[in-house]
């Protein structure tokens, strides 16, 4: 009746669609496992080039705080050299004109008195 062919035709049919699925199914995870692999092997390369860069970067950053920070020191040592050349020189001055370095204390003293008393006196309501 269906000649050579042992299963009906419908069953054959199921069969040839049921290998093209399985086909297809294994071309698909063929597909996705080299496209997966491609991908692994981009991120590697990518990871290989960014890892450099990285560090790059990080001595770059390592090197401009240094320079502040030496920067900072200079600036510091700047400020302390010309602050003990300023007591140097006061001490000199005291030391050569004694009564006029008390004048002028005493007057700069009274000065600021006079300004503090005039800060802190109470506001006068007209």
């Amino acid at each position: 009746m269906f000649g050579n062919h042992s299963k009906p035709a419908p069953e054959r049919l199921i069969d040839q669609a049921t290998a093209a699925a399985d086909q297809a199914i294994q071309s698909t995870r063929r597909a996705a496992h080299q496209g997966l692999d491609g991908l692994a092997d981009s991120v590697e390369g990518l990871r290989d080039e960014a890892v450099p860069m990285i560090q790059q970067a990080a001595d770059q950053a390592g090197a401009m705080a240094q320079r502040g920070a030496n920067a900072v020191r200079e600036r510091a040592q700047h400020w302390k050299d010309r602050a003990e050349d300023a007591s140097d020189s006061t001490t000199r001055y005291i030391r050569a004109e004694p009564v006029k370095a008390m004048l002028i204390a005493a007057a700069t003293g009274a000065a600021l008195m006079g300004i503090i008393g005039y800060l802190n006196r109470p506001a006068r309501r007209d």
